[in-house]
């Protein structure tokens, strides 16, 4: 039986309460702390870990020692501010927040729940002072809070850490120079510098060189210090609080993972050979239990040392423990993607691969092994990617673009832009495309790229429904299409494979129909709303209502034709858009409604994500937005009643 222990808020009352020494009192504090932040991971099922590891000494250092607070209060002016740019590694600051009592428990035992704690920092959660996961911005919100006060007049440090594989964003040094250059000197940035990014270290991503002296040049004063020793800490702050004229920054060198031995970054690269594995998602039964254990061993040696009690953690949950880790036979989209570009990378030489650092979660280390010499990884720099393409485009090559469509869509929008204008063929395949997974937060929920791209003149955008189809539609983009192409690709596979009927052919403008019905017809495209749009077609054939479903790939393409014939004498035509409702596959259809005499007297309804999505398990938040399956049948019948 496996299980899930927390640590309870009176078990750090206790240790801020004692007499022990400075530093192993921190010390102490940020390994209680350690061991929470996974007990809510494995909980959530979800979640980063490795960094939330690496920055825990410093954030406690921080809260602890450092910032006035906690003794002023959340809310006064003149209160020291800390928030993480890069922000994935919220369960560590989670779990610091619950230990000062800022965070009630039932809070940290909802992570990545509806209602619960957000996968990346939202400032609705007490404690947490700006929105972050998307990277690069942290400096430039550093300081605009810094700039209000000094207008306001009103004290205070605005403290900001960022990850080191961070400083690939372009922002990141705009805002340095910014900064020094209008003398907003109350602001200290920290560099979280354990030197491994999602799954490989810097140096084989896109090192980063003497950070020291580029830091200094951008007119900053910098210290460098191991970011898991107190005092060292403590001396840096010290010489922090001597220098007046200049912004600071620390690059604090730390271990990823630290505190759990087989987490921490040198020992996880050997075992992973080159591939660090505890950066997301939640660690199996075996390795969950092994690390816990170990980080409160530690715990209580260092109490019994001291003479003190060990620590009484509470049991929060039992469940059955798997021995090894259970085989993912769900089909996965993505996976079909990797296996499609390899094939085509064969036949055709003029492919290139490019990626922002998210080479494993978008399927692209097989082409990397199979093509090295096409593939470029371009570190966490979309708008540089962007524009790289653009440049072998006009070369005659082919580029292959990838990265999250939340990424990718907005932050290289103009890039993006400018490469259509030039009437070049890119293909850009934005993943992590939709509402589902929800539990990373709205930071990761890309529900703006299809209008982003939409409003392209020439550009073509696909999201296929099943790894059949994710490979047809990779084949057209590359031998077929004359334009841009945007695929989005969902992350998560569908509870259940979508079958396309065997006589389907992928033509422009047409989809397939899925379910045959006669009362009402719903087109969706995707995973996981033809799931959801299967499932209400499966409640409402008990209640005697026939809902057919179409599968319709081509997003902002329709035969109007084909259109007229699918639809046929059905009155009612609803459209799910796993998207805003603005530039998505309802406008398209809405707009070929109104150019078909034959379908104008149509009763038409858009079903989308009209808010800023929610953060939560799957069915949680399809249930929230009325998007899933039972849902969606209630609110066809409505329309009927």
């Amino acid at each position: 039986m496996l299980e899930l222990e927390l640590i309870p808020f009176s078990e750090f009352k206790r240790i801020r309460a004692s007499s022990i020494e400075e530093t192993t009192r921190l010390a102490l504090i940020a390994d209680m702390c350690r061991a929470n932040a996974p007990m809510a991971v494995k909980k959530a099922g979800s979640g980063h870990l490795g960094s939330s590891f690496s920055a825990m000494d410093i954030v406690v250092f921080l809260y602890y020692k450092e910032m006035n607070t906690i003794r002023l209060g959340l809310d006064h002016p003149d209160r020291d501010i800390y928030f993480s740019s890069k922000g994935h590694d919220v369960p560590g600051l989670y779990s610091v927040l619950y230990s000062l009592g800022i965070l009630p428990q039932e809070k940290i035992l909802r992570l990545r729940r509806l209602g619960g704690l957000d996968g990346h920092p939202d400032v609705k959660i007490p404690g947490i002072e700006a929105n972050s996961g998307s990277l690069g911005m942290g400096i430039s919100k550093a300081r605009g809070m810094a700039f209000a006060k000094r207008l306001r007049d009103s004290r205070g440090h605005v403290f900001v850490l960022t990850g080191d594989g961070e400083l690939q964003e372009g922002q990141i040094w705009e805002s340095l120079q910014t900064t020094a250059h209008q003398k907003i000197n109350n602001i200290h940035a920290i560099v979280d510098f354990n030197k491994i990014q999602t799954d490989k270290s810097i140096k084989e991503i896109l090192d980063l060189g003497d950070l020291e002296k580029k830091f200094a040049v951008f007119g900053w004063h910098v210290e460098r210090c191991n970011g898991h020793d107190f005092f060292a800490l403590d001396n840096v702050f010290k010489k922090f609080g001597e220098i007046t004229d200049k912004p600071k920054v620390l690059i604090a060198d730390t271990i990823k993972g630290k505190g759990v031995s087989f987490m921490e970054g040198p020992i996880a690269l050997k075992d992973g050979e080159g591939f660090y594995r505890w950066h997301a998602g939640a660690p199996d039964d075996d390795s969950f239990e092994a690390g816990h254990a170990e980080l409160i061993k530690k715990i209580n040696k260092r109490l019994n040392a001291l003479g003190l009690e060990t620590i009484s953690p509470e049991i929060i949950e039992k469940r059955e423990k798997h021995r090894a880790r259970l085989k993912d036979i769900a089909e996965k989209v993505v996976n079909a993607f990797g296996e499609a570009l390899v094939e085509l990378g064969g036949k055709r030489k003029d492919i290139v691969v490019l990626d922002a650092d998210l080479a494993a979660d978008c399927g692209l280390r097989p082409f990397e092994k199979a093509f090295p010499e096409r593939f470029v990884e371009n570190g966490i720099a979309e708008q540089d990617m962007v524009s790289m393409a653009g440049g072998l485009a006009l070369q005659g090559l082919l580029p292959i673009v990838n990265s999250f469509g939340v990424f990718l869509a907005s932050r290289a929008n103009e890039q993006i832009y400018t490469n259509a204008s030039e009437e070049t063929k890119i293909i850009y395949v934005c993943h992590y495309a939709g509402l589902i997974p929800a539990g990373p937060g709205k930071s990761h929920q890309s529900l703006r790229d299809i209008s982003l791209f939409g409003a392209l003149p020439n550009c073509v955008i696909i999201e296929p429904c099943n790894a059949i189809e994710t490979k047809k539609a990779l084949e057209w983009c590359v031998n077929e299409a004359k334009e841009n192409c945007m695929m989005r690709l969902a992350i998560s596979p569908s509870p259940r494979t979508i079958q396309l009927p065997d006589s389907y052919k992928f033509i422009v403008g047409k989809g397939a129909v899925l379910k045959d019905g006669k009362d009402a017809v719903i087109f969706a495209y995707g995973p996981v709303m033809l799931n959801e749009a299967l499932t209400a077609a499966e409640i409402l054939e008990k209640e005697r209502f026939f809902l057919k479903v179409v599968n319709m790939p081509w997003i902002n393409k329709v035969d109007v034709g084909w259109f007229e014939e699918v639809v046929g004498g059905i009155d009612k035509i609803f459209v799910i858009d796993n998207h805003s409702p603005y530039g998505g596959l309802g406008d398209c259809l809405l707009n070929a409604i109104i150019s078909s005499n034959n379908l104008q007297k149509k009763r038409f309804q858009k079903l989308a994500i009209d808010d800023y999505p929610a953060c939560g398990t799957p069915q949680e938040v399809l249930r929230y937005h009325k998007l899933d399956g039972e849902s969606l049948a209630g609110r066809i019948l409505e329309n009927f009643i």
